[in-house]
């Protein structure tokens, strides 16, 4: 067992929409964006993750920039076996003689369709695992915050990612209800966009609409201590010569007013839908709010309004998912949610 344990590597993964990040023995060893860049007449990879990201809206003809993942399930199979098989070559392992036998978890969004399931267990197989199993990223969250998710006590998570927005209760091991909707951090973003052209008369690019959302994102139009106003560049749709104007964050609350209330209302569909045991219990444990949009200024105080229930952010919630993953990687063979 000791030989055979030298050449099994195990690897917690959570692949999303926006980053991927890869936890092995028991630390982060890959945070990246989740892009590729690809030559066009040769189709071989130029580069992976953050090279890739500085490349992207700025390609000539030859190259092209791929995100694989869209709405938190793989858009392109070839890319996102691609970009999996590149980043788990930057993680050091000790023995190089022979190729490492690697053991995985990965988290899928809730509401992901078996095809879906299929495709991510197809691309981990692809570049190279052994063994795979996936949990859901709702429950990820919840181990990542600390939840003992095995206790018969309800807890209810919001995970806010790049391409979909996890709502979910959870108690006993399970999920009790959830609600996945596609309405995330790649459609704040989109919204910036849209907002900068209607209201500004300005082109922006995907990564300044990325800047804008991180510098003077905001849920709320009044906050205590805000940020700066926020100078973008871009071009102007009218003479068509760059420019700069400032941005502030009530502009960008009032821009993704929208797409907050979405998420809004499907926390408040979740909560009806919640049997009146675990509601009891949310009352008294609140609401947890994981994933990068849960970083959005205000965002806890204007789901505190909407529903009156105790709103916790996480630390460090962009990471939540991929530790709770790991841990889950630890328990290989004995948290009964695993999928297999």
């Amino acid at each position: 067992m000791g030989l055979f344990s030298f050449f099994n590597k195990e690897l917690a993964i959570d692949l999303g929409t926006a980053n991927t990040i890869i936890i092995y023995n028991d630390k982060v060893v890959v945070d990246e964006p989740s892009i590729v860049a690809i030559q066009r007449d040769t189709q071989k990879i130029m580069a992976v993750g953050k090279r890739a990201m500085m490349m992207h809206g700025k390609t000539h003809e030859n190259i092209k920039t791929i995100r694989p993942l869209r709405d938190g399930v793989i858009a392109d199979f070839q890319a996102a076996e691609y970009m999996l098989r590149e980043m788990i070559k930057m993680i050091k392992f000790h023995s190089s003689i022979f190729p490492p036998a690697l053991k995985m978890v990965i988290c899928i969004p809730s509401g992901i369709t078996e095809v879906e399931e299929r495709a991510v267990k197809d691309s981990a197989e692809q570049a190279g695992a052994k063994e795979v199993r996936l949990i859901h990223e709702p429950m990820a969250a919840a181990i990542g915050i600390g939840i003992d998710v095995l206790e018969p006590m309800g807890n209810m998570i919001v995970d806010i990612g790049g391409g979909t927005s996890e709502i979910a209760v959870i108690a006993l091991g399970g999920i009790v209800n959830n609600k996945s909707i596609r309405t995330a951090g790649d459609d704040f973003t989109d919204e910036i966009v849209e907002y900068m052209r209607k209201q500004h008369n300005m082109h922006v690019g995907e990564r300044t609409a990325e800047m804008i959302k991180i510098e003077v994102g905001s849920a709320l139009t009044e906050l205590d201590n805000p940020p700066e106003e926020y100078a973008v560049h871009g071009r102007d749709m009218l003479t068509g010569i760059p420019k700069e104007i400032k941005v502030n964050y009530s502009e960008i609350a009032y821009c993704l007013d929208k797409s907050i209330s979405k998420i809004e209302t499907a926390v408040l569909n979740a909560l009806e839908q919640t049997p009146p045991e675990l509601s009891a219990d949310i009352y008294r444990t609140g609401i947890y709010l994981t994933g990068g949009g849960a970083l959005l200024r205000g965002l806890d105080k204007r789901l505190h309004a909407k529903t009156k229930l105790p709103i916790h952010v996480a630390e460090d919630p962009l990471r939540a998912v991929a530790r709770g993953t790991g841990i889950a990687l630890k328990n290989f063979d004995k948290f009964p949610f695993l999928i297999k």
